[in-house]
């Protein structure tokens, strides 16, 4: 089972990191949720794993984007 919410996990990760880089500017986890579809909840999860892993940065407090953006 670990597996599989790790599976979905990478999904939406992949697809939170995705809008930043179609955004082309730094956009609030809500904005994200509104353009992905996906529960907030999960983009807050997906922002925190990837911040950590420094694939996203916040250039200003609650804005993501990706990192060199």
């Amino acid at each position: 089972q670990d597996d599989f919410k790790e599976a979905i996990n990478m999904a939406e990760k992949d697809t939170v990191l995705e809008a930043l880089q179609k955004a082309g500017e730094p956009l609030k986890a809500g904005d994200i949720a509104e353009k992905t579809g996906l529960d907030k909840k999960d983009v807050d999860k997906a922002i925190k794993a990837l911040k950590a892993e420094g694939a996203i940065d916040s250039p200003k407090r609650c804005f993501y984007a990706p990192v060199g953006q």
